[in-house]
């Protein structure tokens, strides 16, 4: 076995190898070894201890030496990424990886490395680190109709809106705290700008509709312009903000949509009771029902976990001389764009107290058939409030009603707009 990366999870990988050698040895029906570890520089201090001659920075000699059969790739990103799985692919080895950005932007050239070279391209250590999720998808629903797969799957993006929530703190107090428990990065975005999410959210939909969805095609909103007043009105509500990754099918069957955004929650379903850096997804099937997955979403013994699972597979697939399940892409369903999706919202718009305000507001809902749920008046005079939770509607439709209320005259600011989820 060949290591591609020995960083925080790839240290904790070798580490589990070896605490847990006779017992996968056990499992597989063969030793597990080591051929090499391919990393960017030589000589910096790891979490665990290697033997030099294993270790190189040429990972493309490494992933195409004959004594290799199984390549485990954690060094992320694009390149050199790609190259080298494909290049391992097509030479007829096996792959675990746990590269969520590179199979949702290209995981078709990975598929089809692994088809041609016939080998297994496993990656459940992509999504939510140890939680079991892509192989029940791939296989334990195989034989039901997935509609709806709803999820925390961002450890970062959960703890910053959990601490907002909790404590009232605002969005930049909780990154720092995040950060300086090492749950967030010096450069947060990826998480807090969706981006991480959006390429699970792709990965989850491809397996949950047997269709090929990408990154690119994910309905993206970050969590930065979430205030503690957001978070405070949501919860005098009843409700708790998370950001989301939802895929589901249109309702007629003929197209999917896969977004990830804040969104507000009742506080009984069972994902608002996820807190800390914890990631949890939860499973709609017409057969099975409701399904729901939860554990540790990141860290290295967590990933190192799930990473380990698919070794195991893959290793037991070698030895019996057969593949895993190939993509599933025969329903080729497109994905509708964000506006043709059907969502609830919750609005509140800072308005004029005075006479008849309710009345234009609720008509600029009619004229976009937008109708209205709850509403009610918050504070007088210059801090009058109307808060209106809607009935389902088209995204457009509710992106051109809060257009129209902008333009009238007794608005003064349409302060925020969530989307409600959940219910």
């Amino acid at each position: 076995m060949a290591l591609l990366g020995c960083g925080v999870v790839g240290s904790q990988v070798i580490k589990l190898m070896r605490e847990q050698a006779d017992d996968l040895a056990a499992r597989i029906g063969a030793p597990l070894e080591l051929a090499g570890v391919a990393v960017r520089k030589l000589g910096r201090k790891r979490d665990v201890e290697v033997d030099p001659a294993l270790v190189t920075t040429d990972g493309e000699s490494l992933v195409a030496r004959d004594d290799v059969d199984i390549v485990v790739e954690v060094i992320g990103g694009i390149e050199p990424a790609r190259s080298l799985i494909v290049t391992a692919l097509s030479s007829g080895k096996s792959v675990v990886t746990a590269n969520k950005a590179l199979l949702a932007e290209d995981g078709a050239t990975l598929f089809e490395a692994a088809r041609q070279g016939n080998g297994d391209l496993y990656y459940e250590a992509s999504v939510a680190g140890a939680i079991p999720l892509l192989r029940p998808l791939r296989e334990s629903l195989a034989g039901d109709h997935v509609k709806r797969v709803l999820g925390i799957v961002n450890g970062t993006t959960n703890y910053i809106l959990d601490k907002m929530d909790s404590t009232g703190a605002s969005f930049t107090d909780a990154l720092e705290e995040a950060q300086s428990l090492g749950y967030a990065e010096a450069d947060p975005t990826a998480d807090v700008e969706g981006f991480d999410a959006a390429a699970k959210a792709a990965i989850l939909a491809s397996l949950a509709f047997h269709s090929r969805v990408t990154a690119a095609e994910v309905h993206r909103e970050g969590i930065t312009e979430i205030t503690a007043t957001d978070v405070a009105s949501a919860k005098a509500m009843g409700y708790v903000i998370k950001l989301l990754a939802i895929c589901a099918k249109s309702d007629d069957g003929r197209s999917i949509g896969v977004r990830v955004h804040p969104a507000m929650i009742p506080r009984t379903h069972p994902l608002a009771g996820v807190r800390e850096a914890y990631n949890a997804v939860f499973v709609e099937a017409e057969s099975a029902g409701q399904l729901m997955f939860y554990g540790k979403g990141a860290g290295g013994a967590p990933t190192a976990s799930a990473v380990l699972g698919d070794i195991v597979a893959v290793a037991r697939n070698r030895r019996a001389g057969t593949r895993g399940p190939d993509e599933s892409t025969y329903a080729d369903l497109p994905v509708h764009v964000m506006g043709e999706t059907v969502t609830r919202c919750h609005v509140a718009l800072d308005v004029a107290d005075k006479p008849g305000v309710l009345a234009r507001v609720a008509e600029e809902f009619a004229q976009h058939d937008v109708s209205i749920q709850t509403v009610r008046q918050e504070g007088h005079g210059d801090d009058a409030q109307l808060v209106i939770v809607t009935h389902q509607a088209t995204d457009a439709a509710l992106t051109a009603t809060m257009a129209g209320l902008r333009e009238l005259d007794i608005v003064r600011a349409v302060a925020s707009v969530m989307r409600v989820e959940g219910d």
